[in-house]
């Protein structure tokens, strides 16, 4: 399935009216959307790969359709494992998806608008969909002794626990959600009690120890209408396991736990789920303090009618609280727990009940299963399986102080009067991807260290083992559909909310692609598109990414099949410029010395494609880039552009680092190319596809200035230091906004891929007629650079609506879709570049990062210097993080 359909109009998406400036209920944010629960929505079309003409779009050739099928084959049927990228199963879209739960890399529970747990990442990278109906918050209200009400939080009518009061009138509850926070409102009707859960997870810029928990917190405000006191409880029930056919594997139990600390008690169930790999427990908790109380029931039976649980809850407001530990499942059955939290209400008043969920599954396996490792989170809290009740207490007590923090990260943004509301909405709700993207953030082991860093040419960063060592490794996939991690040509789009948010994690991750610069994997393999066989890495160039997760990441990397990615153009080019920006976002001395021998070695990798040495590369005549179904031949604006904008920051490096040597040489190479360039590709309105002189060379590509993004986000882009005149950039970004942005769609979806000079999209292949929602985002914060700002946030504007409201795809932001509203690639990392879009405005406002250490005061070779722990933006004033956009853009 896909988007919405055609119909009388586009109608209302899951999330009416976008971001709101105003919210419903004591305790929602004046930031968030509003949601009536019971909105339903029209058959959506299919995605690519759904049906036969979408794939053989896809696959274009008899012979690379034969080839995928045989791989695909053997990989799902006889390997039993996932495909990296599963063309004949797609996902199918469910419009459902509401702001995920937990930290970063500890794994993920999605929780859907309509309050159902639904879409689970615990096992690394592996994503199962499905709603697991017992997981649930139920209401009971009690009047001088007596129940008067007692309803399921949910619009359901399942088939299991029919004992339960289900089918909750969607009318009277609202959604509203701004990551890493959700608000969910309930108008208990006939009852004048308005009840109102904020869910809140640990995703805090800079921070690196609350922000890998894999915890979340459900604070229930209560709000009484009435001119008497009523009994609130909040009852939240919860499976032993994901849905999967785990869950009825057998020897799983539960058992109730409490913990004192202070005057206060933490109580609640603990759930272990005993599979033989990657077992974990999960912790239902609930605050006690004065005037709460919370019960427990430790076991029960999902399958069933619930009636028991329904009538337990209902007989006084509370649970029957068995101690002991339940019994172990048998193969066949399932189990299930429950912890309730009760309060009393006066008259015209409210009160706030606290619960968590907390999930501790320490040690994991990938695919393979030939490494133990352990998660992020574990430095804190140990390895050993027990910690779920910590987990628990830990985020009751220190939810308030996340809150704070978040608040003070977004105010500035969320007041700004000068942003449009879309825009505040999108930046950081596209954030979901940093936990939600498969991610895992993992301990380096410091008994031995992995093979993959033990070989000698791994010696020369000396500063590897410190950052691993102290900020772990962090891998996130390409996308819940494209299972590679750290897919680097996509990265250099997203990299910007790392690089800003927690650039201590951009900096390991690049440690750990410097890495497999340096290394070689000579394995032979046969690569799909061509059916040639080829070694899987070669020494010097970047790769395509670190691994699948069905396999070992990091110890075997290039999962990607379909191209031999050793003689794409544009990853190593990717690598140099994300290196300067990351120093010079930074100020990260040691970092840039460790990385600069690095670069030097993939620009002289890169050199081998400047064929007719013109001081510009060459592309090779098939889909050699991030653009990988879209041929290219010759010059191209593109890579061309991304390789000027590398050569230019290696002079600039070589400066700051008193490399006289090099700096000539690129000095002079730089010279070269800007002629090419501009001879081979400016047309006197923008800078065409490529030089091939093929029917399709003179397209209008959406993405011809990501060189020129770069190099601004970099400080580069003025006076002396340009590279690309500023007229040609205006007017290329003047005719991709006429042609691409506002010739498309009626100007309502973004800016398509390729358009032709004639005003109708590029049908050369499939990705030239998409819209790419991350590089949409990236063409406006270039825009923004250049003084356009309008045109900026209409751009942009196009694919927030169209993701967000017409298509339905909240928290699953897809690679791709097309006018027609059909999609490709659901949760997909590269729209993470909106960031780009906030850095170009605080860069504008006068808030960018000061500049990096003065040319004439080189780095010298023993400088130890570093911005610590709280790397990140540093704005004008000096201060830490990323800056405010003041009221003048």
């Amino acid at each position: 399935m896909a988007g919405a359909g055609p119909g009388p109009g586009p109608g209302p998406g899951p999330l009416m009216g976008g971001y709101q400036g105003a919210a419903r209920g004591r305790g929602v944010a004046a930031a968030g959307w509003r949601l009536c629960l019971a909105h339903r929505f029209p058959q959506p079309r299919r995605p690519y790969g759904a049906g036969d003409v979408p794939l053989r779009d896809v696959l274009r050739h008899v012979g690379l359709a034969l080839r995928y099928f045989r791989w695909w084959y053997k990989k799902t049927c006889i390997e039993k494992k996932s495909a990296f990228i599963d063309l004949l199963c797609a996902v199918p879209l469910q419009q459902i998806y509401g702001c995920p739960l937990g930290g970063i890399g500890g794994g993920t529970i999605t929780r859907g608008w309509r309050g159902e747990f639904c879409r689970w990442q615990l096992n690394p990278g592996k994503y199962h969909y499905g709603t697991v109906i017992a997981d649930q918050f139920t209401v009971c209200l009690r009047r001088k002794g007596q129940t008067v009400y007692q309803q399921v939080l949910s619009v359901e009518k399942p088939s299991k626990l029919q004992g339960w009061n289900w089918g909750y009138c969607g009318h009277y509850a609202f959604y509203h959600a701004l990551y890493p926070r959700a608000w969910m409102v309930y108008e208990l009707p006939g009852q004048n009690v308005v009840l109102t859960c904020r869910q809140v997870s640990p995703v805090i810029p800079h921070d690196y120890k609350d922000s890998s928990l894999p915890v979340a917190v459900f604070i229930w405000e209560v709000e009484n209408g009435n001119e008497e006191p009523v009994e609130v409880s909040i009852m939240f029930s919860m499976q032993n396991g994901t849905g999967t056919k785990a869950d009825k594997s057998g020897g799983h139990w539960n058992e109730p736990f409490a913990l004192q600390e202070g005057g206060e008690r933490v109580a609640g169930v603990l759930l272990h789920h005993c599979t033989p790999t990657n077992p974990f427990t999960f912790a239902v908790a609930a605050r006690e303090k004065a005037g709460t109380v919370v019960t427990h029931l430790t076991a029960f039976d999902p399958t069933g009618s619930g009636r028991d649980v329904w009538q337990d809850l209902l007989q006084d407001g509370k649970l029957e609280s068995p101690s002991g530990r339940s019994s172990v499942t048998a193969k066949g059955e399932e189990t299930a727990a429950a912890v309730c939290a009760t309060c009393t209400v006066p008259a015209r008043g409210h009160q706030t009940l606290e619960l968590a969920l907390a999930w501790d599954m320490p040690r994991v396996h990938f695919g393979s299963k030939e490494k133990l490792h352990l998660r992020r989170y574990t430095r804190f809290f140990g390895s050993n399986g027990d910690a779920a009740p910590a987990l628990a207490r830990y985020a009751l007590a220190h939810y308030e102080e996340w809150e704070r923090k978040i608040d003070a990260w977004q105010k500035p943004v969320l007041e700004n009067s000068q942003l449009p509301s879309w825009y505040k909405s999108a930046l950081f709700n596209e954030l979901y991807f940093m936990t939600d993207g498969g991610t895992v953030w993992l301990e380096l082991p410091h008994d031995c260290l992995p093979q993959e860093l033990q070989t000698p040419g791994v010696a020369s960063l000396s500063h590897l083992l410190p950052v691993l060592r102290e900020y772990g490794r962090f891998a996130y996939l390409e996308g819940q559909e494209y299972r590679m991690y750290n897919t680097y040509d996509v990265h250099f789009y997203a990299s910007f909310a790392l690089i800003m948010l927690w650039p201590k994690l951009q900096i390991s991750l690049q440690y750990d692609i410097a890495v497999t610069v340096i290394n070689e994997d000579v394995e032979p393999r046969q690569y799909l598109m061509s059916g040639q066989t080829a070694q899987v890495k070669l020494k010097n160039v970047v790769p395509h990414d670190i691994g699948d997760p069905d396999d070992e990441p990091w110890q075997r990397v290039n999962a990607y099949l379909i191209h031999d990615t050793a003689n794409w153009k544009d990853l190593n080019l990717k690598f140099v410029l994300q290196v300067y920006r990351d120093y010079y976002l930074t100020h990260d001395a040691p970092y840039l010395r460790d990385m600069w021998p690095v670069c030097q070695a993939v620009m002289e990798s890169e050199l081998r494609f400047d064929t007719d040495n013109d001081g510009l590369i060459e592309n090779g005549g098939f889909a050699d880039q991030t653009y990988d179904a879209w041929v290219v031949n010759g010059a191209s604006a593109y890579c061309g552009g991304l390789w000027l904008a590398a050569v230019r920051v290696m002079c600039e490096m070589a400066e700051v680092l008193g490399d006289k040597e090099t700096q000539q040489k690129y000095s002079g190479i730089l010279q070269k190319g800007k002629e090419a360039f501009e001879r081979l590709l400016w047309n006197g309105k923008y800078y065409n596809y490529d030089s091939s002189g093929s029917d399709t060379s003179s397209s209008i590509m959406s993405d011809q200035c990501a060189g020129q993004w770069f190099l601004g986000a970099c400080g580069l882009d003025q006076g002396e230091l340009e590279v690309f005149p500023k007229s040609h950039v205006v007017s290329a970004l003047q005719t991709i906004f006429e042609k691409n942005v506002m010739g498309f769609a009626g100007g309502t979806m973004g800016a398509v891929n390729g358009m032709r000079p004639s005003g109708v999209p590029d049908t050369s292949s499939v990705q030239s007629s998409e819209v790419w929602i991350g590089v949409v985002y990236a063409l406006a914060a270039t825009m923004i650079q250049e003084g356009m700002v309008q045109e900026g946030f209409h751009t942009a504007e196009g694919c927030y609506r169209t993701v967000w409201e017409q298509l339905g795809m909240a928290f699953q932001t897809p690679e791709a879709y097309c006018e027609k509203k059909v999609y490709r690639s659901l949760a997909y990392m590269r729209p993470l570049s909106i960031w780009s879009m906030q850095l170009a405005l605080e860069s504008r406002a006068g808030r960018a990062p000061r500049a990096p250490p003065a040319p004439s005061s080189p780095v010298p070779a023993g400088s130890e210097q570093s911005n610590g722990d709280n790397l990140g933006p540093v704005a004008s004033d000096g201060s830490q993080g990323p800056c405010p956009v003041p009221s003048s853009l």
